[in-house]
């Protein structure tokens, strides 16, 4: 009797737990609400500042990687730009642009930038935006989309604009504006 007793305990037992949990308790995936999440208002952010790219000089921010190519077409190049408030080199630093971008046309100045915009500064400090798109260099004005980011900039998406400030042709450095419109929460 106390092992029918028993038994029948646990069988309740095991029925009240897969009741609470179900029957399985590693989904791999569930609904979530915004509020569970923590987000609230979805806000847009309009960030302006100028990204220096320096392939010159004893401390270079771009170095190439291969370029296997007379043209250019396939040009690798590792970036650790930085960005500021201003134009100038020694203006207010506000991040870095950190990732790669290659020359993907046969035909144009056209890059393949794959970045992240990382931020030092303010309310910004350790967050980050990711970029990946197509910039044809030789037009007034690009648009690259932004696909994510981290920290403030979470569940993240937009647009980034960039304009050519100033260009080297004896070196290869460049300073582009960039707009950076963008929704987050």
């Amino acid at each position: 009797m106390d092992k029918l007793f028993s038994t029948i305990l646990l069988l309740i037992l095991l029925l009240i737990s897969i009741f609470i949990h179900g029957t399985n308790c590693h989904e791999f995936s569930r609904r979530l609400s915004k509020k569970t999440m923590g987000l609230k208002r979805q806000k847009l952010s309009h960030l302006h500042f100028y990204f220096h790219d320096q392939v010159s000089g004893k401390n270079p921010t771009a170095i190439k990687i291969c370029n296997t190519s007379v043209t250019g077409f396939g040009l690798l190049a590792m970036i650790d730009d930085t960005l500021t408030i201003g134009p100038e080199p020694n203006s207010k630093l506000v991040g870095r642009a950190q990732g790669v971008y290659a020359q993907s046309s046969l035909n144009d100045d056209s890059l393949l930038m794959v970045f992240n915009f990382a931020f030092v500064e303010g309310k910004y400090n350790g967050s980050s935006l990711s970029v990946l798109g197509r910039n044809s260099v030789m037009l007034p004005l690009r648009e690259m989309p932004v696909i994510g980011g981290s920290g403030v900039f979470r569940f993240a998406y937009g647009y980034a604009q960039a304009k050519t400030y100033s260009y080297n042709v004896k070196t290869g450095d460049a300073v582009s504006e960039y707009d950076v419109y963008v929704f987050h929460y």
